[in-house]
C-alpha cells in the first residue's frame, strides 16, 4: 500500500482560513475524515488530489512529494482515484464505457480493448455489481449501483490512492448502509489506501480503520473507530462522537458528585470536571425509584429498532439535559416524569469550556 503524509498543510480562500497546519498520516487501509458541514474536510481531499494547490505544508504520497516543496505534480500525474460526492457518471456512456474511462490515456502492458473489456468485468466483480449491468445507462441504476459504478471506474486504473468525497449522503438509510459496507469491501480488496469524507459518525466508526476528527480546519484526533469512542481526546470529541451529553460535577478518588447524582469517573481528573455521559449509560427507571433521579421527558425520536429521549434532570439549579437510548417498547411519553441512572463509569475530563 502507498501512504499518504500530509505535513503543515494551510489554505484561505481570501480572509478565510479554511486548513490550519493540517497534520495526517494515513499509512494504508481506510481513514475516514469525519467531521461537520464547513471544517475543510473537502478542501483537504480535493488538495490531495491537485485540484488545489495549498498556500503552504506539503503532501507525500508514498516516497513522492506531490504538493508543497517548490512541487505541484498536475491531478492526472498523482495515480489517485477520485469518487465526487455524487458519482458524476458520464450520463451518454453506459456502465462498461464509464469503467474503462480511466483506463483510455493509461499505457499498460497488454493495453487495448481486450484488456479494459477484462479490466471492467474484474471491477464489476470487485464492487460487487453483475455483469449484466455492463450495457446499462446511469439512468437506469440505482443511487447504489451509481455509487459503486463510480467506485469501479476509479479504481480501474490501478491507483495508489482513492479519495471519496462523501460518497453516501444521497442515499436512503438503509442503501446507505448496504453500499458502504461494499465500498468497504472493494476497497479492501483492491489494496489501494483510501480516504473517506464523512459528517456521519456512524459511518466513519464502521468503515474505517483510522478516523481523523477534524474541527474548524485542524485534526482534534485521529485514532482507531474503537478507541476515539472508548476514550476520546476532548469533551468536543466527546459530544460529536456518540452523542455524550457534558455534565459538570467534582470528582474526587474516582466518583464524582453531579446532577445525575455520584457518578463512577474514569480518569484522572480531580476537582472540577466534565462528565462526558453517552446515551447507552443512561438508563430510564420508574419515577419513584429510590437509586434515580428525577427528571422530565423533553423529546423522543424513535428509530423503530429503538429509540432515544432528551430529558431534564430535576435538580433544583443543577438541572442539567441529557439523552437516554431506550428499547421500542419501552418510550416514556413527552411530558412525563421518569427516573435516571448512569450505569458504569464515565469520562471525566479536567473542566473547560465545553
Amino acid at each position: 500500500m502507498t501512504g499518504l503524509i500530509v505535513s503543515g498543510l494551510t489554505k484561505s480562500f481570501g480572509t478565510a482560513r479554511v486548513l490550519d497546519g493540517v497534520d495526517l498520516e494515513v499509512p494504508g487501509g481506510l481513514t475516514a475524515v469525519l467531521g461537520p458541514s464547513g471544517c475543510g474536510k473537502t478542501t483537504l481531499l480535493r488538495m490531495v488530489a491537485g485540484f488545489i494547490d495549498p498556500d503552504r505544508g506539503t503532501i507525500t504520497l508514498g516516497d513522492r512529494v506531490v504538493a508543497g516543496a517548490g512541487r505541484a505534480v498536475p491531478p492526472r500525474e498523482r495515480r489517485i482515484g477520485y469518487v465526487p460526492q455524487e458519482g458524476a457518471l458520464f450520463p451518454h456512456l453506459d456502465v462498461a464505457a464509464n469503467v474503462a474511462f480511466g483506463l483510455s490515456g493509461r499505457r499498460r502492458p497488454g493495453g487495448g480493448r481486450r484488456e479494459a473489456r477484462r479490466r471492467v468485468a474484474e471491477m464489476l466483480d470487485l464492487v460487487e455489481l453483475p455483469q449484466a449491468l455492463a450495457d446499462r445507462q446511469p439512468h437506469e441504476l440505482s443511487g447504489g449501483q451509481q455509487q459503486r459504478v463510480a467506485l469501479a471506474r476509479a479504481l480501474a486504473p490501478r491507483p495508489d490512492v482513492v479519495l471519496l468525497d462523501e460518497p453516501f449522503s444521497s442515499l436512503d438509510a438503509a442503501l446507505r448502509e448496504e453500499t458502504g459496507r461494499g465500498v468497504a469491501r472493494a476497497l479492501r480488496a483492491s489494496g489501494a489506501t483510501a480516504v473517506l469524507v464523512t459528517h456521519d459518525q456512524g459511518e466513519a466508526l464502521s468503515l474505517a480503520d483510522q478516523v481523523a476528527v477534524m474541527a474548524a480546519g485542524r485534526f482534534v484526533q485521529v485514532a482507531p473507530p474503537a478507541e476515539l469512542y472508548l476514550e476520546p481526546a476532548t469533551p468536543a470529541v466527546a459530544s460529536f462522537v456518540g452523542g455524550a451529553a457534558l455534565v459538570r460535577g467534582r470528582a474526587t478518588a474516582g466518583l464524582a458528585d453531579c446532577a445525575l447524582g455520584p457518578v463512577p469517573v474514569r480518569g484522572a481528573a480531580e476537582g472540577a470536571v466534565l462528565l462526558a455521559v453517552r446515551p447507552e449509560q443512561v438508563a430510564v427507571t420508574a419515577s419513584d425509584d429510590p437509586g434515580s433521579r428525577s427528571a422530565e421527558v423533553l423529546e423522543v425520536s424513535f428509530f423503530g429498532h429503538d429509540a432515544t429521549v432528551r430529558v431534564r434532570v430535576l435538580n433544583g439549579a443543577d438541572a442539567v439535559e441529557v439523552t437516554a437510548r431506550v428499547a421500542a417498547d419501552e418510550v416514556p411519553a413527552p411530558g412525563s416524569r421518569i427516573g435516571l441512572r448512569v450505569i458504569g463509569d464515565v469520562l471525566a475530563f479536567p473542566q473547560g469550556p465545553a
